[in-house]
């Protein structure tokens, strides 16, 4: 079996990256922060925002339920008040379907 070397991940994130992530203004992740109490992104000394990588799932979690699933923020509010973990869960399963579905199509396409 090949070696295949970990991809070094950051500690912290500026909103620009988080934004660039998700393909969402920058305007967008500010304006969530705001809304939700699940996001709690640190600040440095000038003031910048730092997401950690917990704050970027919980985000990707957000983007989710707003843009593909269409709900409401306040329905998302409402989601996350009462179903955590639950929500969670199913992110983290429709996740590994779209990584499963990737892998096949690859597979197809070099056959």
């Amino acid at each position: 079996m090949p070696y295949k070397e970990k991809k070094v991940e950051k500690l912290f994130y500026s909103i620009s990256e988080v934004a660039e992530m998700l393909n969402v203004p920058v305007s967008t992740v500010r304006f969530w922060e705001n809304e939700f109490d699940v996001l709690k992104p640190r600040k440095n000394k000038k003031g910048n925002r730092l997401f950690t990588a917990g704050d970027i799932k919980n985000l990707k979690i957000i983007h989710h339920l707003v843009k593909e699933r269409g709900m409401t923020l306040a329905g998302v509010k409402k989601q996350l008040a009462s179903k955590w973990e639950e929500t969670d869960y199913k992110y983290e399963i429709s996740q590994s379907l779209k990584n499963i579905k990737g892998i096949l199509l690859d597979l197809r396409d070099s056959i």
